[in-house]
């Protein structure tokens, strides 16, 4: 067994000690959400990957972006349920301005649910303090995952502490206080990091980025060899390198001399190879994100145009976003509803909202619900944000252009009949067959 020397066992109570000093709270060794983002995760490649180093990664930067932005910008409305099944804005209640408009005095809601979900995408889980006056809940105060420290009390209730930013103060919250939305989960209560659990994909991706970067360096990367049947002195190779430069630098002829021979290098077989490496770990990072690559600009011209990308946006919609929503949906449910509201009230977010750039697709989607007696024109006409029409507009209407084949000839001999009655009203005549004017 190897000894553990003087200086490696007192290396990580003096750090310990300085961060409590720093941070002005104690800090427990079994405080691994803290020490883990402190010094990150360890991966194969030797480093340690945390949460701010995954994203320096471009791929991880847009997956996360992807994800978070867009399910930000969908409208997050509050309904109340009517006894014959339908639905109604529940516009009077505390949270529906919340949810929807604004939860807190510093933050919008697309900023909100932006830092809610990139928290789920990065760390796994997302923190919501509930801030009540009585019994009314009147703002949501996002917190940031790397400052709670979470525990299981012998009681079997949960222990939150939380560290604010300035670092003086750690907070004690209950359960009832705070809205706790994990992510993917195996025992159902805290959810999984992906930059945790893809520790060795993101630090090999950290690694190939940073040996590319070295690869293509100036300083690294030699633009071609020079080639002589002598022996030169020193002073000989540095004339010829730096003729080689201004040569290469400012355009222009080599001139060589003495058999001297020019072979440009161009793109080495290892060079070619770091870059197929690089293009795979994208694709091992949208992976993790369930993120199609097309959707975040990699991939070729087949996948990323056409319908070919519209059948990629709705599995993006249906397989990535989705289960995001229905995530938070479910947790103002029970996290920020009594058990009589929870009859009553529900939460959802409103992906018809994602039409709003794509004026064909929403021209689309009003025509259809109205031919089918789904919405009215007046109801069209106020998610347009236009005033509504009144009288018919406000009418439910079916276009029925089929009919069933036993009634096509009763159908045709009233039209028929109608259209007799009208030409014999307009010209009087008594039999519209004989065409002939009635007799006096």
């Amino acid at each position: 067994m190897k000894k553990l020397t003087w200086a490696a066992m007192v290396r990580p109570i003096s750090i310990r000690a300085t961060l409590q000093s720093w941070l002005g709270v104690p800090i427990g060794l079994q405080d691994h959400a803290f020490w883990r983002e402190f010094a990150g995760t360890g991966s194969f490649t030797g480093k340690p990957v945390s949460v701010d180093r995954a994203l320096q990664l471009a791929t991880a930067w847009a997956c996360v972006r992807l994800i978070s932005e867009t399910l930000a910008t969908l409208p997050c409305r509050f309904y109340r349920s009517n006894a014959d099944g339908s639905r109604t804005p529940a516009t009077g209640h505390e949270l529906y301005s919340i949810l929807h408009d604004q939860p807190n005095a510093d933050m919008t809601a697309v900023v909100f649910w932006e830092a809610v979900v990139a928290s789920l995408l990065l760390w796994g889980n997302a923190y919501i303090e509930i801030v009540r006056s009585g019994n009314t809940i009147v703002a949501l105060q996002f917190l940031l995952p790397a400052r709670m420290i979470v525990r299981r009390l012998p009681t079997g209730a949960w222990d939150y502490r939380y560290r604010d930013f300035t670092g003086s103060t750690q907070r004690v919250l209950s359960e009832s206080d705070l809205m706790h939305i994990p992510a993917f989960s195996t025992d159902g209560v805290q959810g999984l990091s992906p930059v945790v659990y893809g520790a060795n994909v993101f630090g090999t991706a950290i690694e190939t980025d940073k040996a590319s970067a070295e690869t293509f360096q100036n300083s690294s990367r030699a633009s071609g060899i020079i080639t002589v049947d002598a022996i030169l002195k020193k002073e000989q190779r540095e004339q010829i390198r730096e003729h080689v430069k201004v040569v290469s630098d400012a355009g222009g002829v080599y001139v060589l001399e003495k058999g001297t021979g020019f072979q440009k290098l161009g793109f080495d077989p290892v060079s070619a190879e770091l870059l197929a490496s690089r293009s795979w770990n994208v694709e091992e990072i949208a992976r993790w994100f369930r993120v199609d690559p097309a959707m975040i600009g990699h991939g070729g011209k087949d996948s990323n145009w056409g319908t070919g990308l519209e059948q990629k946006m709705i599995w993006f919609l249906t397989f990535t976003l989705r289960h995001w929503c229905v995530r938070i949906e479910q947790a103002v449910r029970k996290s920020l509803l009594t058990p009589v509201e929870r009859k009553t009230y529900f939460a959802s977010f409103n992906f018809e909202g994602l039409l709003r750039a794509d004026s064909t697709s929403r021209a689309a989607f009003y025509s259809s619900m109205v031919n089918v007696g789904i919405y009215t024109r007046d109801e069209c006409r106020q998610l347009e944000n236009m005033a509504p029409m009144g009288g018919n507009a406000g009418v439910l209407t079916v276009q029925s252009a089929m009919v069933d084949i036993d009634d096509m000839n009763k159908g045709t001999n009233a039209a028929a009949q109608g259209a007799a009655d009208a030409l014999k009203a307009w010209l009087g005549i008594d039999n519209v067959s004989a065409g002939l004017p009635a007799k006096e």
